[in-house]
């Protein structure tokens, strides 16, 4: 089973983003991700964010095993140009294009259906993880309204503070309008 994800207008030109993408076609992506994390180009965070997201893509959505997926393809094609001048001699200007790419990796299972979850299973882990989730809600409420107690106690005693005029020698310096 294939599965994809898109990244459009990168502002970066397609022709620096094709050397990272040929890097890690045909590769494990577990080994594609280590490639991408030591790699120095600019395009190469974006690459691995994306390869993530089709990660995540095939684990949810399909059930699929993540040791089981490679990369299969890495597209990168041109997106929108963008142009700009530069103002040159004798009254000239030269056009500057400044490129966008556009990147879609496709990856698909070394063993067809190895380790991959039946939509029962997916269901079931999708509504033990709602659980948890709402489980953490309710904690960090709770743990929000007692901080908040805590801090109009304290806060009122602050206020009360403040709202004392001031006594002294320093009002008479503050309210001068000039020295």
């Amino acid at each position: 089973m294939k599965v994809n994800a898109k990244l459009n207008n990168l502002r970066i030109a397609p022709r620096k983003s094709k050397l990272v993408a040929d890097l890690i076609k045909g590769l494990d992506v577990l080994e594609a991700l280590d490639q991408l994390e030591a790699h120095v180009k600019r395009t190469s965070p974006h690459m691995k964010k994306l390869l993530l997201s089709a990660i995540a893509n095939a684990e949810n959505n399909f059930g699929l095993d993540k040791n089981n997926l490679y990369v299969f393809e890495a597209r990168i094609g041109a997106g929108p140009t963008m142009k700009r001048w530069m103002p040159k001699a004798f009254g000239r200007a030269g056009e500057i294009l400044k490129r966008t790419s556009k990147i879609e990796i496709i990856l698909e299972e070394r063993v067809e259906g190895k380790n991959r979850k039946t939509k029962e299973e997916m269901e079931a882990e999708m509504k033990k993880r709602e659980k948890e989730r709402k489980k953490e809600e309710k904690e960090q409420k709770e743990t929000q309204e007692k901080s908040s107690k805590d801090s109009d106690k304290k806060g009122g005693e602050e206020r009360a503070k403040k709202e004392t005029p001031n006594k002294g020698w320093a009002k008479k310096i503050f309210q001068r309008k000039s020295m």
